[in-house]
């Protein structure tokens, strides 16, 4: 009687990628388009993101907490930014603080407006 042997390889490849691994590769492959990044970095924090998070924080009780986080946050992109990082760099930066803002925002609002503190 014959047996039936099966063969397994032992050189086994798995091709997935992490998706951090993805999404870095992505952001070093926009090294051309630095200066879109650099503006966005700098512009979308500057006029928009900080902004409306300092403005959160001041409408929902103006909580010292926050103004470190919101702070830094903007500091952190800027640098990255002025420092001519590469992209590799700069974008994961940016999404990270773009994430702080939205938690604190996030947080601002489950804690509730109090417009009465806004005057005193």
């Amino acid at each position: 009687m014959g047996t039936i042997q099966r063969s397994i390889s032992p050189a086994y490849h798995h091709d997935s990628i992490s998706p951090w691994k993805k999404f870095i590769t992505w952001a070093d492959k926009q090294e051309d388009n630095r200066f879109l990044w650099l503006a966005i970095g700098i512009a979308g924090h500057g006029f928009v993101f900080t902004i409306v998070t300092i403005m959160m924080v001041i409408f929902t009780g103006n909580n010292f907490i926050y103004w470190p986080f919101v702070i830094g946050a903007m500091a952190l992109s800027l640098v990255t930014n002025l420092a001519a990082l590469p992209t590799k760099i700069t974008i994961p930066v940016f999404f990270a603080t773009l994430l702080i803002d939205i938690v604190i925002i996030a947080l601002c609002l489950a804690h509730g407006f109090d417009l009465a503190a806004t005057y005193v």
